[in-house]
């Protein structure tokens, strides 16, 4: 049956006691840190995929209830699903995804979560459809309170790299610029960096104009493929302090 018990049974079964300790230290679930309170069955990502696959055509009703589970693993599966149906719907469908989606993104809340989801789901579909809000809802994202749905705002904003549009990567990073998250920084850099990738004109514009107020985790990432000579260069232009 396609319900969410029978997932949560099946990942647990799946799970290991020695790698459910491992991803709990790998996403810094301690106090303070930014996956605090989150659990785990230890369950390798492969092994989730299987499962999502198994159980692709499963409703919306019950995937909410994977995303509200405390279980690290029961979430991530749920996205699997979710981006698979997400591929296989037609218009109607997607949009369905899609308001699905924005309304648990307080629930999509670690790293690997995001990634796997935002740029399959929320930016395709601001590229390819019209959406309530437009693409102010990325940049609503990036002014959240919640670092996971600022994460999900400039990872989304990625899927336009892929059609050489980079206006939303570039305003949004210029957005977080001064966030305190270092998940955040890694984020935008990757992004600006995969910018460079489709032209380097426009990363270089973007580093002439903020690279002396770049957080240096954020610069690092960017200027990662640039030749040694070149990144020493831009990283003495950079911020003195992380």
């Amino acid at each position: 049956m396609l319900t969410a018990r029978n997932i949560e049974n099946t990942l647990k079964k799946k799970g290991s006691a020695k790698k459910a300790k491992a991803s709990a230290w790998f996403f810094k679930t301690k106090k303070g840190e930014y996956g605090y309170g989150d659990v785990f069955y230890g369950v390798t990502v492969p092994e989730e995929w299987r499962v999502a696959r198994k159980y692709c055509d499963m409703p919306l009703a019950e995937l909410q209830k994977l995303f509200n589970h405390k279980v690290h693993e029961c979430r991530l599966t749920a996205l699997f699903i979710l981006v698979d149906q997400y591929k296989r719907a037609g218009n109607l469908e997607k949009k369905k995804i899609v308001s699905f989606y924005l309304k648990n993104t307080k629930r999509i809340n670690n790293w690997d979560l995001v990634d796997s989801s935002a740029p399959y789901i929320l930016g395709d579909y601001l590229i390819n459809h019209s959406l309530a809000g437009g693409k102010k809802i990325l940049y609503k994202l990036a002014k959240s309170k919640n670092m996971w749905e600022r994460r999900i705002a400039i990872i989304a904003s990625g899927a336009f790299i892929q059609i050489s549009e980079f206006t939303h990567v570039l305003a949004i990073s210029e957005i977080l610029l001064n966030d305190k998250e270092d998940l955040l920084h890694k984020a935008c850099g990757w992004m600006l960096r995969e910018v460079g990738k489709k032209d380097i004109r426009v990363l270089e514009k973007f580093l002439s104009q903020n690279t002396s107020i770049m957080p240096r985790t954020m610069l690092r990432y960017a200027i990662e493929k640039f030749p040694e000579q070149k990144r020493r260069r831009y990283m003495a232009l950079g911020k003195t302090a992380y």
